[in-house]
């Protein structure tokens, strides 16, 4: 039995965990007016958030294509995989997911789970991490899958939104939910769960939103896992893992990442955040 992990560019594994479960990345699209990228393989992060607010059209994002997945699929099994398993962004986010399970049902391949995190960034991260790791172990596709759901309603993403200038341009905002933000500069933090995207905070300072997001955090703990996620801003992410110290499990390091651009093209340069796995201790 050879379990092979799929999943989509956004989950923003480091390439090392990446390298050591032998994971499959499958791009997805950035388009800069005419032109189309895969990420991270036709144009990197540090071009891209450079350059990301002297677009003259602002960039937009698209899964893969169906027909990548299929010849992905096809590919692992003639490479000896018996079972597939790709995990992808939360499906009410992005068409990616959609896109996975048609390119499967077109495959001559492998039997082939497609999963839905109900996350993005590294909430989708942690489960791709736990599912290759379950899968190097030994365990079954049902036994993966049932423990991948037990756990996505212990994961949690928060983001500290530095300007809503992204948000805005990307057309990724229901601005009724932000009063009058944009004329107020507030500091939103939004949190990411089971699917669903909700503004916690509305404050006027970084300071004061990082410190109601650090509460927030704070209450859900203890952790198995957690980390830290910065759009183009890697102090002010140091920063935050190191107010953050007392919270990272001791027997894990914590995973400091940048966000990938098809995600941080919408929360906009300086949004940093956590990806936090709970103990499901607490009532």
């Amino acid at each position: 039995m050879t379990i092979k992990i799929v999943t989509d560019s956004t989950c923003d594994l480091p390439p090392s965990v990446v390298a050591a479960y032998d994971i499959t990345v499958i791009p997805v699209y950035i388009n800069i007016g005419a032109n189309s990228y895969r990420e991270n393989v036709d144009i990197s992060r540090q071009t891209f958030y450079e350059n990301l607010y002297t677009y003259s059209t602002y960039p937009t994002t698209a899964a893969p294509a169906v027909g990548t997945f299929t010849e992905v699929y096809e590919q692992l099994t003639r490479e000896g995989a018996t079972e597939i398993l790709s995990i992808h962004l939360a499906a009410s986010l992005s068409n990616t997911y959609n896109a996975a399970r048609l390119g499967a049902a077109a495959a001559n391949s492998a039997p082939v789970t497609i999963f839905d995190t109900q996350q993005i960034t590294l909430g989708s991260g942690l489960q791709v991490m736990l599912a290759a790791q379950a899968a190097a172990a030994g365990q079954t596709m049902a036994e993966i899958v049932t423990m991948l759901n037990e756990r996505v309603s212990r994961i949690y993403v928060f983001g500290l939104i530095d300007t809503l200038e992204s948000l805005r341009r990307s057309g990724r905002v229901n601005w009724a939910s932000f009063g009058i933000g944009s004329l107020l500069q507030i500091k939103p933090v939004m949190m990411i769960h089971s699917s669903d995207i909700s503004v916690v905070a509305r404050v006027r300072t970084r300071k004061r939103s990082q410190q109601h997001m650090m509460e927030l955090v704070e209450n859900l703990g203890p952790f198995t896992h957690i980390g830290v996620l910065h759009v183009h801003a890697p102090e002010a992410a140091a920063e935050l893992a190191q107010i953050a110290a007392p919270l990272f499990p001791t027997t894990e390091p914590p995973l400091i990442t940048e966000v990938t651009p098809a995600i941080g093209t919408h929360l906009g340069v300086g949004a940093v955040g956590f990806a936090c796995l709970t103990t499901g201790d607490k009532v």
